[in-house]
């Protein structure tokens, strides 16, 4: 019996490196702006959170279509989400904090949008770590109740959005309604509207 590893797909790998590859030519071009650091954050958030969307949306996609590859993709852009989310805690820890920890656990305490950034972040975290298949079989069906996490996550990511723009909402509520919209797809009247679109 032959067995295959489970590499990302080299376009969607490719695709997921590049908005890191972007700041990294900004920065080395001089170009990220007068405030570097704010840059720097809000990009690799940005990309997390498009990350936790894009995964939510694969079951959506797939229901619609009938496309059942779209499935071997949705790790990967999983794993592509909490990257970001990585670079993201990492630039506010190391660049903005400068991993002072009484500054980080004042902001998280004192800063609403840092306490729902950062509790998106924990939520995280034992999704990535139990990504691959071994923990699939390992956990059983406790793995599909654990990865419900992801629904909190993002939930927390768009908040966290929200609380953290102070005066236009514009982008950070195109991002609560897509969230809404996916949310949505997967109650059963969703799902039977799926369905129907994709019976016609």
């Amino acid at each position: 019996m032959r067995y295959r590893l489970a590499w990302p797909a080299p376009w969607l790998f490719g695709l997921g490196l590049l908005p890191l590859l972007r700041i990294i030519y900004l920065g080395v071009a001089g170009e990220l702006g007068a405030n570097p650091i704010e840059f720097i954050t809000r990009s690799t958030g940005t990309w997390a959170l498009v990350g936790l969307l894009l995964t939510l949306a694969v079951t959506p996609l797939r229901r619609l279509t009938g496309w059942t590859g779209l499935m071997r993709h949705r790790r990967t852009l999983g794993l592509f989400a909490f990257f970001y989310a990585c670079l993201h805690a990492l630039a506010y820890v190391w660049l903005d904090q400068f991993f002072d920890p009484a500054a980080i656990l004042h902001d998280i305490v004192k800063r609403p949008f840092v306490t729902a950034g950062f509790a998106a972040f924990t939520l995280l975290v034992p999704l990535a770590m139990t990504s691959t298949r071994a923990m699939m079989r390992r956990l059983g069906h406790r793995w599909s109740v654990l990865h419900r996490l992801i629904y909190p996550a993002a939930l927390l990511g768009v908040v966290h959005f929200l609380w953290l723009v102070k005066k236009d909402l514009t982008e950070p509520l195109a991002y609560a309604v897509v969230l809404v919209l996916l949310l949505a797809l997967r109650l059963p009247w969703g799902r039977r509207a799926l369905g129907a679109i994709r019976g016609q």
